[in-house]
């Protein structure tokens, strides 16, 4: 089963998004750190009454200069930066431990998963063992080989094994669908 799988977990894809927001953060922290220069320009028409304003001579524009320096902030901007990387550390652990989280989940499903089929296996074969005590059971009890009582033991034992395997098979969709969730719901073997 190839690892890329696990990458469309919810779980895994949110704190993904997560990690990359935080590294966005960083960068967009460090930016705010250079000296910023904005100009913002304004054009239109200007008159006292409503018959100039499309007049000759009546337009008016203006250019207002900004400028930002982190210079004279106290260091609020640097800290600003240190914080993102905290945070985008941070995210990178949750990622990770995700990650771990999901490998686990994985593994463990797949293991119960082959334990399950080799005790399957072995029930099955427990089952049709009874299924043929049983039958010898009959044919003795028919020719007067055997009581009644051994009769009803081997049904016994026939019934119980099937229980079991009844059990191990619902045991079984249990597993494949711990499985699926582990996996994010996207996997066919």
């Amino acid at each position: 089963m190839p690892a890329e799988v696990l990458l469309q977990r919810p779980d895994l894809r949110a704190a993904e998004q997560r990690l990359r927001a935080a590294a966005f953060d960083v960068g967009a922290a460090r930016a705010a750190r250079f000296p910023r220069l904005t100009l913002t320009a304004s054009a239109g028409t200007r008159s006292p009454d409503l018959e100039g304003l499309f007049k000759s001579g009546s337009g008016v524009w203006s250019l207002v200069p900004q400028i930002d320096l982190p210079l004279f902030d106290g260091g609020a901007r640097r800290a600003q930066v240190e914080v993102s990387e905290a945070s985008r550390r941070e995210a990178l652990a949750n990622y990770e431990s995700a990650l771990q989280s999901a490998f686990s989940e994985v593994a463990d499903a797949l293991a119960v998963r082959d334990q399950l089929a080799e005790r399957l296996d072995a029930q099955q074969a427990q089952v049709d063992a009874a299924a043929q005590s049983l039958r010898l059971a009959e044919r003795s009890y028919r020719l007067g080989g055997s009581s009644q009582l051994e009769l009803l033991d081997a049904q016994r034992q026939l019934t119980t094994a099937q229980r079991v395997l009844v059990t191990l098979r619902q045991t079984e969709q249990v597993n494949r669908i711990a499985l699926l969730r582990a996996l994010g719901g996207r996997w066919t073997p």
